[in-house]
Parts: C-alpha cells; structure tokens; sequence
C-alpha cells in the first residue's frame, strides 16, 4: 500500500462537503467521510485501479455520493488532488497538479 498524501483544497472539499452534509444529517456526513476514506485507501491499495483520466491523473468513485478522487499514482505515494462533485466544472483542479 502506497502512502497517501492529499493537498490542501481537497482535504477542504472535504470538510466542505461533510459540512454541507451534516446540515441534512450528522450521520450522512459521516457515510460521506467514510466513503471517500474508503475510496482513497482503496486507490492506496490498487492504485492502477482508478479510471485513466486527463493529465496523468485517475479517478475512484465513493461508493453512492456523487463524486469522484481525481488522484496522481507517483512513484513513492498517491497524491489526492481533488474530491470533485460531477457537477462542477471538469478539470477546475488540474493547476493542483504542479503545486504538489
């Protein structure tokens, strides 16, 4: 299993989202935290498992939230760029790629 390193703006997608979420319901806030965890330790685990996706990026899915892990598999890690919603411009993450 490779290590995990998520840069700023995703981990404040993060929060963002489960924030939102938790204005519904605490515990869908935590289905949600626990479904991107999942997938990221998943994308840890098979990093050639994601969909190929633009700029050298691939993509895992939380399992029934409509968002995608847009992630780099590097040499030494897997680097989070974005947890990015389908509704949301495509690519608006893409600058993440050279600040990491």
């Amino acid at each position: 299993m490779k290590p995990v390193r998520i840069h700023d703006a995703a981990r404040a997608e993060i929060v963002h989202e489960a924030l939102y979420y938790k204005a519904v319901s605490q515990a869908l806030a935590q289905r949600f935290v626990k479904a991107v965890e999942d997938a990221i330790a998943l994308a840890a685990e098979f990093p050639a498992m994601g969909t190929a996706h633009k700029h050298g990026t691939r993509r895992c899915y939380p399992k029934k939230f409509p968002f995608s892990v847009v992630y780099l598999d590097r040499q030494d890690e897997i680097y989070v760029l974005a947890i990015a919603p389908f509704s949301r411009k495509p690519d608006y993450w893409k600058s993440r790629r050279v600040e990491g």
